[in-house]
């Protein structure tokens, strides 16, 4: 199926692995050129490199820590005119209520919210003068349905929501649209980090672990960082112009809610 973007440009944040790779190798496969970001370099370039010879895109690679305002600057400089804009970024580290203090929130908002705010502050301009443009912003399932041990990703994922669903309204008429993709479970380092902290806790093997989550899960499967970059790349196409400020899941059924 052809998405109707080739040609166009985007920037893919945390995008060296998991799910924003996901999104990344979809959008090559489609024709559409890269700015991809991730703090580490050498991996970051290795995919880089990979997505430019399988797809023959072009791929630029900014390697640096986003959460910073000089990360945010030498990104957005690199991104000045892009088309297409999937935010990205790992979630805060699990825990209860009582566990976290001021500055686990504040780091959590930074990562989670205020950097993907301050990204469509910057770019939006842009895609609005040209009449068109596409913004995801990988969330979570715990913004439809919160996660006791994820507080922190919780409460800085729904303030995004928040701002997504009334930003999303005003950029429309410039034929922009944002929309919210919330993954549950993927086969994912962050899906081996919880999976390791259910080991540890339980004195139960990676394995086993895995087994009781997909368990939970209807699908009885983790999900693919490819499936998940398809729906991706369909929301960036020229087929999803009229899907605004959606919160779309992506969690093999796990979230139990009727509408």
């Amino acid at each position: 199926m052809d998405l109707g973007i080739r040609g166009k440009r985007a920037l893919v944040c945390a995008s060296s692995k998991g799910l924003g790779l996901g999104c990344a190798e979809a959008l090559a496969e489609a024709g559409v050129d890269l700015v991809m970001n991730a703090r580490g370099a050498e991996v970051l370039e290795a995919e880089a490199t990979r997505l430019r010879s399988t797809y023959g895109v072009a791929v630029q690679a900014v390697a640096c820590d986003v959460t910073t305002s000089e990360g945010q600057s030498e990104v957005i400089n690199a991104a000045q005119g892009i088309d297409i804009l999937v935010t990205n970024a790992g979630g805060p580290p699990p825990g209860m209520w009582s566990d976290w203090e001021r500055d686990d929130f504040i780091k959590a908002l930074d990562a989670n919210m205020l950097t993907p705010i301050a990204f469509m502050k910057a770019l939006l301009p842009g895609m609005m003068d040209k009449g068109w443009g596409r913004v995801v912003n990988i969330t979570s399932q715990s913004v439809r349905a919160p996660i006791a041990v994820l507080g922190l990703s919780n409460a800085a994922r729904t303030g995004l929501t928040g701002y997504v669903a009334g930003t999303a309204r005003q950029v429309a008429p410039k034929g922009v649209t944002i929309n919210n993709l919330l993954p549950g479970i993927h086969a994912t380092d962050r899906a081996d980090s919880l999976d390791g902290g259910v080991s540890a806790q339980k004195g139960i093997s990676m394995a086993e672990a895995r087994a009781e989550r997909a368990a939970t899960i209807p699908a009885r499967r983790y999900g693919t960082r490819q499936e998940f970059g398809a729906a991706c790349a369909f929301l960036c196409s020229q087929y999803a112009g009229f899907i605004v400020g959606q919160n779309i899941l992506l969690d093999g059924g796990s979230t139990n809610l009727t509408m």
